[in-house]
Order: structure tokens, then C-alpha cells, then sequence
């Protein structure tokens, strides 16, 4: 009997794959990459046209033993890693490594670890697809150029063990730029003015908001013109103007790809990206079912597709049909594809069969991977589903010259809702009095008027960086959170209650990147070459001219970065700071977390405390100096050096200056001074530093 030898990347596979295959397939697993790059050298030939130096990985030697035994007694080897570009490459090394008759190495894919999928794959072995090779080659040397070329500047400007990267120091921008926006953010005062009418024969009073003109919306913005509208109320009668009907229609969503998963997942479970890529990989690598053995629950989880096939389609319209009737199954259009190109040789995110409902596996999954798959299965199930429709009601009052509005909505057909809904959907909406017609008048029975002040805009969380990240086409959506993990965990960005917030570490190797890398640093230059890299996998384009064309200018720019920091020696900043165990003034380093002191004596003395910077400000409560100081995570607050006798901290820079209209403490807002206080409102110009 002939023997076949079938190559996956994950152990967890093995055992899923083994289910549908007989006794004739041996099923291992390479356990990721093989060969890759040296980890101690560049490992890019700049000279000979940037050839890569591909070794064998470290560790790896005993396993490709174990696999080029296997490999040599079988009559056919199937590589079947993952069905996207880092899996294709996979293969090739592979190929490369296994040193076996190429005649009988052929490449399958599948995208969800299914008996259907995996026999069919195999009746469908191709050769390996080099555009996809080559455009992971293309990433890979870019990432390697870019990272083995600038981390010594950082190295030599700020501290060893630093690094930059393509998509990440992009990353790291954006988050420091909405940082620098928030710091500068001055608020706006603003007034809502809400109405409260009782209508003839009913007991439930009606709240409306104040709109302005019949035609025209009239903001109010202090406490003079709300007042001046108040004044031109007093005695007015009231009456219903319109009461317009209409029909509303929520879509339903579309199924998950990675980057929807992930802002989802963050948004409604507060999984990180990394916690969501890791169960994400189990539910599909296959999980153990009380009765099934090893099944796998969803299909491939890399994808920025939402198209599904025709069979989980069809199952999922009988699925449909059989629980909640003919009227909640989508129409056949649903599922069209728009938008910048997709890998279509795959689906959106789904469960591997939708009747494997959520409750009737959860005894066999880990809580967290439940959870997963239950918004999983919902959202695919919803996508499949009709639209939900509603009823809307909106009511015109007028007063006088000014109008009132009210809207109302209520759902007369639930679709894709009755198994899928966020939590605006959940709101109990507005309920009208079914006696509320054209010309009823209205008694009010009280005005409300309420000051607001408008808010900056938010931090970024992991889910919006990820939504930004994929708007301005910047990496890819496997790439996010590993890109994200490696900016926390090298402390340039901190995570705190899901915000994400640059710290002084981050800012200085920001600034450092900014000023002598603008164009790795720029987003457009950045989203281009993810552009190209499409190219490269369409075969429109030859790799190697990418790098050819990328590198020149980086060389430029880190050859001028290198020469400038030759001309300044970087010392160390000496204190007045007196080491309390040798004597010797302690002078200010770079370690994790940012700035700290330490004993210039090191190693015989190996004294260290935190460096408080201070910013030459008189504490607000109590006199003594303002110093920067930074949270457990590494955020940036400004707080007083008697802390913790006297508790003032503020997280805007305080300057010496007082309010000329409260007295109260002022703070430095971009070019601009706002008073602490914000019902004050005070603002001024910030005198510029002669």
C-alpha cells in the first residue's frame, strides 16, 4: 500500500487531522517555521541583490531529522500549513528542508479543518504558489532591514534592547499622536435644554429635546443664551406641529473577519488581541468533545474576508429555517464583497457546522473559549439572517418660535436580533402615547436646562487601534497583535483600564524615529507598501524591486541618524542627588520603564531610586515642588513631592500661573493655559519662551 506522509504546522492539528485520514496517512507537524533568518546578524545580502540567508532555526535540527525519515518513506508528502502567506512560505522551507524528490511534494489547503475539507483538499494538491512566497519574503526582509538597521541608533541614543519596525513604530505614533491631542484638548461649554409635557388624558408625561427653528438647529453655548431662550418660553402654549411615521431597517452584520473578531471580542468580552488570536487558534486547530473526540469549531481565523461558501451557506439557511422560520432567512444576495482586495481563497470567520450550537459543546470548553465561540457562532448566524425592521414615530413641538423634538422606534420584526444584539440595540427606546396627534396641545410641566463641556477624544483602546490600524491599511490583521503585545512589553505604551497610553520610554524612541526615520514613521508611506505586497502576491510585481526601491533611502537616513549621534557623545546626566551608601551624585539612566537614578560607582555600587523630573511649579495645595512622576505601568502624571502627605496630581502639566477669574491652578494645554476648573471656562495664549 502506497504510504502518504501529511505535513501541519501544529501538534494540536495532528490529532483533528488524523480523524478522516486512514491508516495509509502518517499526519506530523513542523511546529510553525523551520528555517528563518539568523537572529545574530542581518541575514539580508545587501551586496548580491538582498538575498536571504535562511538557516535552520535553533532547536529545530531533531524534528527535520524526524520528518526527512518520514518523508523519505512515503510515496506522496502533503504540506499542509496554513492557507495564507506565512503558510505558504511554511511550505516552501519545507520543501527545501525535507530534501525529497520534489515530484512528490505537493501543497494543500484547507480553510477549516473539516473530513470534507481536508478529503477534498487532497483531491485538489497543487504546487507551491511563489507570488505567495515571495510577497512573505518581501515582508520579512523589509521588517528584518528596518529592524536590524535602526535599533542600534535607538541602542546608542537612548538604551540596549530597544528596537523599531515597520507597522509597529507607525503604531506607536498614532498612539502617542492621540495622546499629544487629549493633553491639548480645551473643553467647549455647551447647553441641552429638555422639556417635559403632560398630554391631555394621559398620566405618563412626554420628554422632548429643545431643537431651535422649525428649519434651522440652534446651538447654545453659555448660560446668557440659555437664559435668553428661557425668557422667550415663559408663557408660550405648546402644541404638537408633526408626527411623522416611518419604517427603519438595521442590517444585519456581516460574519468576522480577524480584525472585526478582535475589536469585538475587546469590546464585549475585554479580550485582549493576543487572548483572542490564542483561543481563536484553538477553537480552529480542534477541541475535544464529550462523544466526538477532536473536533474543530471555526474556520481559519487570518482573514480579511467575509465571504462564505455556498455550503455553509446552504447548511446555515436550513439551520435557519428549521429554528426560527422561512421569514428570518437572508435573502440570497447577502454576503457581497467591497472595499480594497481580499484573500478570497478565504471565508469569513464561522463555526464548522452551525448545528454545533454554543450550549450543546459548552461542558467540553474552557469558559474563555466559550465565550469566543459563542460571539462566533451568533455573529455568523446573524449574517445569515434578514434585517430587523422598526417602526419610528417622530414628533415636532412648537413653543412660540422655538420647536421641541421627540423620536421614537419600535421593532416590528426582529431578524438577525433574536440571536444576535450589542448593547444600543438592547436600550428600551422612547414610548409615545398612542393619543399624541397633529395639533394637541401641551401643558409643560417642567424646563430643564443642563451645561455640558464637549470631551476630548478618547484614548486608544486595543479594538480602535485595531479598527485605525486596518482604516489606514497598515499591516494586516495576523500582524496586530503581536505588534501590540510588543509595544507593552517593551514599555512604550501602557495598558490601564483597556486605555493605551504612551510612556516616556515610548515618547523618546517616538521622537528619535520621527525625527531622523519620517518616512517609516509616515502612515500613508507605510499603507503604500502594504499595497505593494498585495502586488507581489499577484504576481504584478518581482519582490526583490520592493526592497531595491525601499532601500536606499533607509540606508540614507540611518547612515545621517549614525553621524549625528557620533558628533554627539550621549553621557550620562549628571544630579544633585547625593547616593545615600557611596557619596557620589547619582546621575539619570534609560532602564524598562523609562528614567530612574543610579549610582555612577555601578557595579561596586549598585544603588538605584526613581528620578522625579522637577518641572519648576509650585504644588497648587501646598507649595512644595511639582515633579514628574509615572504610574505603575509607565503613564506620565504630574504630582507633588510630598506625596503622599499632600495628594495633588494632575495628569495636564500645571503652571505657575493662577486663574484671573476663580484663582484657581492653571494648565499648559498645547500654546494654551485652561483653567483647572472647568466650569470656569478660563483660556488664554501661553506666552512664548523668549
Amino acid at each position: 500500500m502506497a504510504k502518504y506522509l501529511v505535513i501541519v504546522e501544529s501538534p494540536a492539528k495532528v490529532k483533528t487531522i488524523k480523524k478522516f485520514l486512514g491508516k495509509n496517512y502518517e499526519v506530523a507537524a513542523s511546529q510553525g517555521h523551520v528555517r528563518d533568518l539568523p537572529k545574530s546578524q542581518l541575514g539580508i545580502d545587501v551586496e548580491h541583490d538582498f538575498e536571504p540567508k535562511y538557516i535552520t532555526i535553533r532547536g529545530k535540527g531533531e524534528l527535520l531529522a524526524k520528518l526527512r525519515k518520514s518523508a523519505n518513506k512515503a510515496d506522496k508528502i502533503f504540506l499542509a500549513t496554513d492557507p495564507d502567506r506565512e503558510g505558504e512560505a511554511i511550505s516552501w522551507h519545507l520543501k527545501t528542508a525535507l530534501h525529497a524528490d520534489e515530484g512528490k511534494m505537493h501543497r494543500i489547503t484547507f480553510n477549516e479543518i473539516t473530513k470534507n475539507a481536508v478529503k477534498t483538499s487532497l483531491k485538489e494538491a497543487r504546487d507551491i504558489n511563489m507570488n505567495l512566497v515571495d510577497a512573505q519574503q518581501a515582508r520579512r526582509t523589509l521588517d528584518r532591514l528596518v529592524g536590524y538597521q535602526i535599533s542600534p541608533v535607538l541602542w546608542a541614543k537612548v538604551k540596549r534592547g530597544l528596537s523599531a519596525g515597520r507597522v509597529q513604530s507607525v503604531a506607536l505614533r498614532l498612539i502617542g499622536d492621540r495622546d499629544e491631542e487629549i493633553n491639548a484638548f480645551i473643553p467647549e461649554e455647551y447647553w441641552s435644554l429638555e422639556a417635559v409635557f403632560d398630554i391631555p388624558g394621559e398620566k405618563k408625561p412626554l420628554t422632548a429635546k429643545f431643537y431651535g427653528f422649525k428649519d434651522k438647529k440652534l446651538a447654545i453655548h453659555s448660560q446668557e443664551e440659555m437664559d435668553a431662550v428661557l425668557n422667550k418660553l415663559e408663557g408660550v402654549s405648546y402644541q404638537v406641529e408633526e408626527v411623522k411615521k416611518g419604517e427603519r431597517v438595521k442590517k444585519a452584520p456581516q460574519p468576522f473577519t480577524t480584525s472585526t473578531l478582535q475589536q469585538e471580542a475587546a469590546k464585549t468580552l475585554n479580550f485582549s488581541t493576543q487572548k483572542t488570536m490564542r483561543l481563536a487558534q484553538q477553537l480552529y486547530e480542534g477541541v475535544d468533545i464529550k462523544g466526538s473526540g477532536t473536533v474543530a469549531l471555526i474556520s481559519y481565523l487570518r482573514t480579511d474576508s467575509t465571504r462564505i461558501s455556498e455550503e455553509a451557506k446552504e447548511n446555515a439557511k436550513a439551520y435557519i429555517m428549521q429554528n426560527y422560520g422561512q421569514e428570518y432567512v437572508a435573502d440570497a444576495k447577502k454576503g457581497q464583497e467591497k472595499g480594497r482586495k481580499i484573500q478570497d481563497a478565504h471565508e469569513g470567520i464561522r463555526p464548522t457546522d452551525i448545528a454545533r450550537t454554543p450550549i450543546s459543546i459548552k461542558e467540553s470548553l474552557a469558559r474563555d473559549q466559550y465565550r469566543l465561540y459563542q460571539l462566533i457562532w451568533k455573529r455568523f448566524t446573524a449574517s445569515q439572517m434578514q434585517d430587523a425592521k422598526y417602526e419610528t414615530t417622530s414628533v415636532k413641538i412648537s413653543g412660540g418660535k422655538y420647536f421641541f423634538t421627540v423620536a421614537a422606534s419600535k421593532i416590528v420584526f426582529d431578524g438577525f436580533l433574536s440571536v444576535y444584539s450589542q448593547d444600543e440595540d438592547k436600550k428600551s427606546g422612547v414610548v409615545l402615547a398612542k393619543g399624541l396627534d397633529k395639533n394637541t396641545r401641551l401643558e409643560v410641566r417642567e424646563l430643564n436646562p443642563e451645561q455640558h463641556f464637549t470631551q476630548p477624544p478618547a484614548h486608544y483602546t486595543e479594538a480602535s487601534l485595531v479598527k485605525t490600524l486596518e482604516e489606514l491599511g497598515i499591516g494586516r490583521p495576523s500582524t496586530y497583535a503581536p505588534t501590540i503585545t510588543t509595544l507593552i512589553s517593551r514599555h512604550y505604551v501602557a495598558k490601564e483600564k483597556k486605555n493605551l497610553y504612551i510612556t516616556e520610554l515610548g515618547e523618546v524612541v517616538n521622537g528619535i524615529m520621527l525625527q531622523a526615520f519620517p518616512s517609516i514613521m509616515d502612515v500613508n508611506f507605510t499603507a503604500s507598501m502594504e499595497e505593494e505586497l498585495d502586488q507581489i502576491e499577484e504576481g504584478k510585481i518581482e519582490w526583490k524591486k520592493v526592497v531595491r526601491d525601499f532601500y536606499p533611502d533607509l540606508k540614507k537616513a540611518v547612515d545621517a541618524a549614525q553621524q549625528e549621534l557620533e558628533q554627539v557623545k550621549i553621557e550620562d546626566e549628571v544630579t544633585d542627588v547625593v547616593c545615600e551608601q557611596c557619596g557620589s551624585n547619582m546621575v539619570i539612566k534609560y532602564g524598562p520603564h523609562g528614567r530612574f537614578l543610579a549610582c555612577p560607582g555601578f557595579p561596586e555600587c549598585r544603588n538605584t531610586k526613581p528620578y522625579y523630573e522637577k518641572i519648576g511649579v509650585p504644588c497648587p495645595l501646598c507649595g512644595k515642588e511639582v515633579v514628574l512622576k509615572k504610574t505603575k505601568k509607565g503613564r506620565k502624571y504630574y504630582g507633588c513631592e510630598d506625596n503622599p502627605d499632600c495628594e495633588f496630581m494632575s495628569w495636564q502639566k500645571p503652571s505657575k500661573e493662577k486663574c484671573p477669574q476663580c484663582n484657581s491652578y492653571l494648565l499648559e494645554k498645547g500654546n494654551k493655559l485652561v483653567c483647572a476648573d472647568e466650569t470656569c471656562g478660563y483660556v488664554a495664549v501661553k506666552e512664548p519662551k523668549e
